[in-house]
């Protein structure tokens, strides 16, 4: 009885805690915000489409898995039990969305002379460190599309028995017109399918698709394909939008609660999940659908034809064209919450050296707080400030808000510091926890501490040799000014020089 008493106590408790917290998401599927009601509470399903492993990870992915970490960290910060999947996409991706093009891993293995998984191998690699760079938590379960070809097969055969696939030629593809008949197949997007189909070239004589919209669920494979497997339709490889629906119906069930990704897979690849799912089981997959939105450069689309797009490494070391310096990954992943993951985000050299200025500040007044002396009286309302922190937070994770409520509780901790203000100790034991619940927690930043300490050491030698650099310069002493900026060289530092002056990134 008291085991079964202390359960009960537990649950409720729980349940109070999530009733004191008002949180609201955007739901891309019903295009407005709604108040957020787990299937199971205190447990939250949540799967996000994670990287294709054939090059390095890029920004936009990066930008994408940070807000779900933060989304990941806020929900667990309420009490829930969150199981987070997010697959690795390591094979039956081609280079069209359509079922066109050569498959990107072969591609690459064929270029490098090597096996495929080796290309997986190190992308997947190289992703999981530049996002623990980043400070992002592992997903509780990260499966692989090569890992579920079985269940891959058997959801097929299942959409086929229902009516919603057909086989032609060892490739079977999802009809996508006959599954509309009796289902919204554009509800995720709000487009109608007569709408779909004007934007779809028509079918020409090479193409053995029924219907310009339909799509692959299982790919017959040319006796020369790197990657393929038995199945029940010959040997072949899966489509790329069936992996999900395999991996997130095996760990979350048919029916879970958040699915995200970038706003790029909401009109095929997650139109397509959804279309998916129906036909095989009847439910939707998700109840509430996320997406991030894009990363702009000045303005202007990222992209490698424009030279404008960065990879992470680029951002950390400064050695990039439009580049001045090399970035601390805290800074770019705080430079990221100050845009809301559903606008646009604009990356530019200025706008990152204003967030350098904005973390250091944060992260200065955390070590200010520490110092402050408790008063007996205070006329601070700490208690209103973290429940502006709680509010903007459950307003669809709104990080910009929540940021400026942090720069709030910086004002009042620097007047206390300079004795403008007074504070009680539970004012300090407040802002303390508004700290280690909103920065640390849930944000992910984290303090630079001993590292942090050497770092602002090197900038201020580093500034002292390039400020003798620029006298000798001066004085027109270039063998010495050549000599300086060699050695730095060997030492792994890199000198830029411009009409501005001179700058370094290690």
């Amino acid at each position: 009885m008291p085991s079964f008493f202390c359960l009960y106590l537990f649950r409720y408790l729980i349940r109070l805690n999530f009733m004191e917290h008002n949180l609201h998401l955007y739901n891309t599927l019903t295009r407005k915000k709604e108040k957020f009601v787990p299937l199971n509470p205190p447990l939250v399903g949540m799967y996000v489409c994670g990287p294709t492993v054939y090059s390095d990870v890029h920004l936009g992915n990066c930008r994408t898995f940070m807000s779900f970490d933060i989304i990941y960290r806020y929900l667990v910060h309420l009490g829930y039990k969150v199981r987070y999947v997010r697959n690795i996409t390591d094979a039956g991706h081609l280079e069209g969305d359509r079922d066109e093009g050569d498959d990107k891993f072969a591609k690459k293995a064929k270029l490098l002379q090597v096996e495929p998984m080796e290309i997986v191998q190190k992308y997947t690699v190289g992703f999981r460190d530049v996002m623990a760079l980043f400070n992002t938590l592992p997903p509780n379960i990260e499966p692989t599309a090569t890992g579920h070809i079985i269940e891959q097969q058997e959801i097929t055969k299942k959409i086929i028995e229902n009516k919603f696939a057909y086989e032609i030629n060892g490739t079977v593809y999802f009809d996508v017109e006959k599954y509309a008949k009796s289902n919204n197949y554009g509800e995720l997007t709000n487009r109608k399918l007569d709408d779909l189909l004007e934007n779809t070239r028509e079918l020409d004589g090479q193409d053995e698709k029924k219907g310009r919209l339909d799509f692959a669920l299982w790919i017959k494979a040319k006796p020369e394909h790197l990657m393929q497997w038995p199945s029940p339709w010959g040997m072949g490889f899966p489509g790329w939008h069936i992996e999900c629906s395999a991996m997130s119906t095996k760990y979350l069930g048919e029916k879970f609660d958040i699915h995200g990704g970038g706003m790029d897979l909401q009109a095929t690849h997650h139109t397509n999940e959804i279309a998916q799912n129906i036909a095989y089981c009847g439910k939707s997959p998700s109840t509430y659908w996320l997406h991030t939105n894009m990363l702009t450069v000045n303005g202007a689309r990222m992209s490698k034809s424009a030279g404008n797009s960065f990879l992470p490494m680029e951002l950390f070391s400064g050695d990039h064209k439009l580049l001045s310096k090399g970035y601390n990954p805290m800074c770019v992943r705080f430079f990221m919450m100050q845009t809301h993951y559903r606008s646009t985000l604009d990356f530019s050299d200025e706008a990152l050296q204003g967030s350098e200025k904005a973390y250091n500040r944060l992260m200065e007044s955390y070590k200010t707080l520490q110092t402050l002396t408790a008063s007996p009286a205070s006329k601070e309302n700490i208690a209103a400030l973290e429940k502006k922190c709680y509010d903007a937070m459950d307003d669809d994770f709104n990080t910009p808000v929540l940021i400026a409520n942090l720069f709030e509780a910086i004002g009042i901790i620097n007047s206390a510091n300079d004795k403008r203000i007074t504070l009680t100790q539970t004012d300090i034991d407040s802002l303390k926890r508004i700290y280690k619940h909103f920065v640390f927690d849930v944000m992910g930043l984290k303090a630079e501490e001993e590292n942090g300490k050497a770092n602002r050491a090197l900038e201020k030698v580093m500034q002292l040799v390039l400020d003798l650099r620029a006298k000798v310069k001066a004085n027109k002493d270039f063998a010495t000014s050549d000599e300086i900026r060699n050695k730095l060289t060997e030492a792994g530092i890199q000198v830029k020089d411009s009409k501005e002056g001179a700058t370094w990134s290690i």
